[in-house]
């Protein structure tokens, strides 16, 4: 909940709070695995079911780095969640998704309306199916700024 609840923000100066909560919980899944399985590339031998619920979460959040310029540190109390992070988005089971498309289709989230709720100001959700996410120009990554049109997102002629 803690990293939709900061890429819906819409207040800038609630940002570092928004990004603190969401360390505190890599820092606890990081202490999770160091407990279970330091050296281990996946929470236990072979990618299973917890990588099956946590890969698209860390794929949907990559609209945080995106909108929000959001990084895990690179610091020791985020290092074996970053390397079970990144064993679970190269496993071949999670390729079916791709940033641009999370990035794209998740735009409305950025500006606080989720789910498919219309922007003020707009007709069109990004997470129409169509124009295909494929064909539509990247979203400003300003989402503090001003908000996207339909047409400037490529959603309508």
């Amino acid at each position: 909940m803690a990293g939709y609840l900061f890429v819906m923000n819409q207040d800038r100066d609630r940002r570092d709070a928004c990004a603190d909560k969401l360390l505190s919980i890599y820092r606890d899944i990081n202490d999770f695995l160091l407990e279970h399985n330091p050296d281990g590339r996946y929470l236990f031998d072979d990618f299973g079911l917890a990588e099956a619920v946590f890969a698209p979460m860390f794929m949907r959040f990559w609209f945080l780095e995106y909108y929000e310029g959001f990084q895990l540190p690179d610091t020791p109390e985020y290092h074996r969640v970053r390397a079970w992070m990144q064993a679970c988005l190269s496993h071949e089971a999670t390729g079916q998704v791709t940033r641009e498309e999370i990035v794209k289709l998740y735009y409305d989230y950025a500006l606080g309306a989720g789910n498919g709720a219309l922007v003020e100001g707009r007709s069109v959700s990004s997470f129409t199916f169509t124009p295909h996410w494929r064909d539509r120009p990247w979203p400003p990554r300003d989402k503090y700024g001003d908000n996207a049109s339909d047409e400037a997102l490529g959603l309508v002629a």
